[in-house]
């Protein structure tokens, strides 16, 4: 194994950069990986999220590479935006003494940038898979000179849905051309992926952390998805947080939560895609130095994040892989410290809870959530906690006077004292109580449980059977079905539904059940609780330039 990056023989632009970001002893799927790819073989890496794998393929690449050809010789697949941006970055800052022109592509983006920035030439793209597929439909996307192409994530985009547009991608690719798959678990369709288009892949499995959180206290609170916020800031009142890190699912979900916490009095900023590198720095520096105590943060922009005396972890998106939900709680509980994590569990998502304990070997506590009594009690206690430090301390003459004053006047000084502490808390009117609903425990039967498990099958549930009069309701609990007026005649996929749907009604794709898609119109179940939101996107809703109309069916 490579001990240091001086062993790796990288060219001197590149080892500069390394030099510069102050790294010198690879990780180890870097150790065993860079020297494979540079010397062109096809590499198969399993290995989990934080191992440093985003160096291991984008140094032999950029070792590789040929600058000022006008072409691109580089193509990375990623699940989502905020991995594209981050790895699109990653390449930029290692690539720059290189002047190496890489581009970004993703949905959600107007095309024509993106477009007018491959016709000028660019050397490496990272994108996502359905804005790459619509790229290539458009004939702007060339992939005939291409030398190397890299899955990240493969399991994560087949559990999205994607696993037919990475197959089109791939099959569109030269037939002699390097590739590299990188997949924290290697299930049988990653295999198969694995198996048609890799040439004799070099094998390479990183061991797995350690799963540790005997020093965390794990709870979590049942309250239906349209009570999250207002769950979030009673626990905001009542827990003793030095620091806390909240885990939001998609970017928009962290901005819109930082801005309705700061609203409610909790002041917070964010930690996702949309940061520039030196914006990030800064960001982190002021929670370093307790500038600000609350983060919001996607998992992919809190990577790499290497912070003590965060008092509190909050999921308040579950994520879809419980390694995931262990790397981020990790993130609390640590140098002999305790700590807490917390998520907020709808209905719908209860049965992921399953899953977790069984990965961690450890149990989560249902919690209940402080009443409005037991708030207004505890503001309470915290005012005459306050009161009574400024008495002990004994330095207030200036205010005795005021208070003498006031006596002088004709005041009466427990008056005086009940107005005194009406001012002092009148910034509790910038945080009101909001009401929430009770919520149920759902209970699955066995069978139930099972067919409703999203880990069971590992990606949208896709049925292209004919649909019959009973197939317009929903078998699974907790789910509704919903019709959409495009179908297999309109060219509609699967992970085209699950991309559109979670996008534009801003819900997780994890949460779509099953799909069918027909002929002439396509049925998908959401969970009840969000159909309403989903539903409210009707029309707003597009898949291939086309809009999509939404209704129960």
């Amino acid at each position: 194994m490579t001990s240091e990056f001086s062993d790796l023989n990288l060219h001197p632009q590149l080892a500069q950069a390394v030099a510069e970001r102050g790294y010198l002893i690879p990780t180890p799927i870097q150790s065993a990986i860079i020297p494979l790819m540079i010397s062109g073989q096809d590499v198969l890496g399993q290995a989990q999220t934080g191992t440093g794998k985003t160096a291991a393929f984008a140094l032999p690449m950029l070792q590789n590479l040929q600058t000022g050809l006008g072409h691109i010789q580089g193509l990375v697949v990623a699940p989502t935006r905020e991995l594209a941006l981050q790895v699109a970055d990653f390449f930029e800052a290692y690539g720059r003494h290189s002047h190496v022109r890489v581009l970004a592509v993703y949905g959600g983006q107007p095309y024509s940038p993106q477009i007018r920035a491959l016709r000028q030439g660019v050397d490496i793209v990272v994108g996502t898979p359905g804005r790459l597929i619509d790229l290539m439909e458009r004939k702007v996307l060339d992939f005939s000179h291409l030398r190397t192409v890299v899955l990240d994530e493969a399991d994560e985009m087949l559990s999205m849905g994607f696993i037919d547009d990475i197959t089109t991608l791939l099959a569109a690719t030269p037939e002699v051309r390097q590739m590299a798959l990188f997949s924290a678990t290697l299930p049988q369709e990653i295999r198969r992926l694995a198996d048609r288009f890799m040439h004799s892949p070099q094998a390479v499995a990183i061991q797995r952390e350690q799963v540790t959180v005997a020093a965390i206290e794990q709870r979590y609170y049942l309250v239906h998805q349209s009570d999250k916020l207002a769950a979030l800031t009673r626990l905001f009142e009542v827990e003793d947080i030095s620091r806390a890190l909240i885990f939001a699912r998609t970017r928009i979900g962290t901005n819109d939560l930082a801005v309705e916490l700061t609203q409610r009095g909790f002041p917070a900023e964010v930690l996702n895609g949309d940061l520039s590198q030196e914006a990030r720095e800064r960001t982190l520096n002021r929670f370093r130095q307790n500038q600000i105590k609350v983060l919001v943060a996607t998992d992919v922009a809190a990577r790499g994040l290497d912070i003590d005396d965060i008092s509190h972890v909050f999921n308040f998106d579950l994520p879809d892989d419980p390694e995931i939900y262990v790397h981020r709680i990790g993130r609390t509980g640590r140098a002999g410290k305790t700590g807490v994590a917390i998520s907020l569990l709808p209905p719908f998502e209860r049965r992921r809870l399953g899953q977790i304990e069984a990965f961690t070997h450890s149990k989560m506590t249902r919690g209940t959530l402080p009443t409005e009594d037991d708030i207004k009690a505890r503001r309470n206690e915290q005012l005459l906690g306050r009161v009574n430090t400024w008495l002990q301390r004994g330095r207030c003459l200036l205010e005795r006077e005021m208070v003498e004053q006031l006596v002088t006047q004709g005041h009466d000084p427990l008056e005086i004292a009940a107005a005194a502490l009406k001012i002092a808390r009148a910034e509790e009117k910038q945080r009101p109580i909001a009401a929430m609903r009770e919520v149920a425990e759902p209970r699955f039967t066995g069978r139930a449980l099972r067919s409703h498990d999203r880990y069971a099958s590992d990606r949208p549930r896709f049925d292209h059977r004919s649909s019959r009069t009973e197939d317009t309701v929903s078998h699974e609990p907790g789910m509704v079905r919903l019709s959409m007026n495009r179908g297999h005649k309109h060219g509609i996929r699967p992970s085209d539904i699950v991309g559109a749907i979670a996008f534009h009604a801003d819900i997780p794709g994890s949460v779509i059940g099953k799909i069918r898609i027909q002929e002439q119109h396509s049925l998908v179940d959401v969970p009840e609780a969000l159909a309403n939101q989903v539903l409210a996107k009707s029309g707003a809703v597009v898949i291939r330039h086309m809009p999509i109309n939404l209704q129960r069916a």
